[in-house]
């Protein structure tokens, strides 16, 4: 029985509104995924995932690094209003990750020495800075996310697994990005894997885009599907 619980927990700037989803008939602790929105902040679509994260065997906590009832919507006079001010501010959006990831390891339900962090295009730009900074996870999935370093020194080497998944036709992350993150990554010592999906761009994961005509943006079934495949693979791995 997949259950869902509004967690509100400190941080700075805080306090902040996330969603926990877990299989209320399981009785033993089990890992841990934290899902990380993307633009737009924690809505039902991220739910969603969690739920999905919950039918795997997992506790989802979709997290909130803009603040409770910070939320944006594509028709908002500016849906990145909140994204703009992390972006500008990138040791915030670390320390609000932090706060995030500690409530996920404070669960009940959750396994806090088998956690993983999943994003998606703010959210995987979000992921990247979690691994980055030497959050505790075992792992990290990035979703269309942007691949521009941080701006501060980080510990090395970056201890969590990184998966990278990644529409090719995407200009927010161009062909010159993604070989640049991984010389980063290689660079930092890190443990990465990037999957390039020819004829997917921005956005691939989100079936709400469906039928865009905006160049580069939309969903794509089959990056979709192979790239949720590829996650569960990899936090299988992960959690073993």
């Amino acid at each position: 029985m997949i259950q869902r619980q509004t967690i509100i927990y400190d941080g700075p700037g805080g306090p902040f509104e996330g969603v926990a989803v877990a299989d209320a008939d399981w009785a033993d602790p089990r890992p841990g995924v934290l899902i990380v929105p993307n633009v737009l902040g924690e809505k039902e679509q991220d739910r969603v995932t969690a739920e999905r994260i919950a039918a795997l065997g997992y506790v989802g906590l979709v997290a909130d690094v803009y603040g409770q009832g910070k939320r944006t919507t594509r028709e908002s006079p500016d849906p990145a209003m909140y994204m703009n001010a992390l972006n500008a501010d990138r040791p915030l959006l670390r320390d609000r990750l932090f706060a995030s990831l500690a409530a996920l390891h404070a669960l009940p339900e959750v396994d806090a020495t088998r956690t993983a962090a999943i994003g998606y295009c703010f959210g995987g730009k979000s992921v990247i800075d979690l691994a980055r900074a030497g959050g505790d996870v075992r792992g990290i999935v990035a979703f269309h996310g942007i691949f521009d370093a941080p701006g501060y020194d980080y510990p090395t080497p970056i201890k969590p697994k990184l998966l990278i998944c990644h529409g090719w036709d995407d200009p927010l992350a161009p062909p010159e990005a993604v070989t640049a993150l991984a010389a980063e990554l290689t660079g930092a010592g890190a443990d990465w894997q990037i999957h390039g999906y020819g004829g997917a761009g921005h956005g691939f994961t989100d079936s709400s885009q469906k039928g865009s005509t905006r160049p580069g943006f939309g969903h794509n079934a089959n990056a979709d599907r192979r790239s949720w495949a590829a996650m569960t693979a990899f936090l299988a791995e992960v959690f073993a």
